[in-house]
């Protein structure tokens, strides 16, 4: 367990100098304290498998790879491939994006063969769509405090949606949707604060 320790602490080390970021940084994209890098980095703890994988996939390597012993002339992996690595998940997400734009290109060919007028509207509910799609992707390669951005967003432009869809077909002002949107908006703050509280509790209890 002690070569395990120290092999992490090298390759960690190794891994944050060559990509050129801090401590800090570092602790921030997983969500921990700069005091806990430093820990992991001095081989005085180690993180769990999760926060190893996250680590993993953050300077583009395996787990296996940070637990190995490369050598003290090892060098760290490429940034190159880290930077490919990064471009790949935000070129997966932007094409998700784009197939949604192209499924409501489709509705509103259909749509539009069959002879209904407000055929556009397939476009507007694509934003809110898109929302999702941006949601669930930076939920999975992107940070945390983000998915709070993206469900605001996504909150808004549901509403937005509901407003001219109801506007345009019913012909009725319904503004008074948008008052939804404070309540939610005022929840998703709220959440995201007991989100951070709870991580904050969290790291402290795994450095004691």
């Amino acid at each position: 367990m002690k070569e395990i320790k120290q092999n992490i602490a090298d390759n960690l080390s190794k891994l944050r100098t060559s990509a050129g970021i801090t401590q800090a940084q570092l602790a921030e994209s997983l969500n921990y304290t700069d005091k806990a890098v430093s820990k992991w980095e001095r081989a005085e703890s180690v993180p769990d498998i999760t926060v190893l994988k996250r680590i993993a996939d953050r300077f583009g390597v395996t787990v296996d790879w940070l637990i190995t012993d490369h050598g003290n002339n090892a060098p760290a992996p490429d940034k190159a491939v880290q930077h490919a690595r990064r471009h790949n998940h935000l070129l997966i997400t932007l094409l998700a994006v784009v197939c949604v734009w192209f499924i409501a290109t489709a509705v509103f060919v259909v749509l539009g063969g069959l002879g209904i007028s407000h055929k556009w509207l397939a476009y507007i509910w694509a934003v809110p769509v898109s929302m999702i799609v941006l949601l669930v992707f930076n939920a999975i390669w992107g940070k945390y405090r983000r998915n709070f951005v993206f469900i605001s967003l996504l909150v808004w432009t549901i509403l937005a949606a509901i407003y001219i869809t109801v506007i345009t077909v019913a012909r009725w002002n319904f503004w008074l949707i948008f008052l939804v949107g404070i309540p939610l908006q005022l929840a998703t703050i709220f959440w995201s604060q007991i989100v951070r509280i709870s991580k904050n509790l969290l790291r402290q209890n795994k450095q004691e």
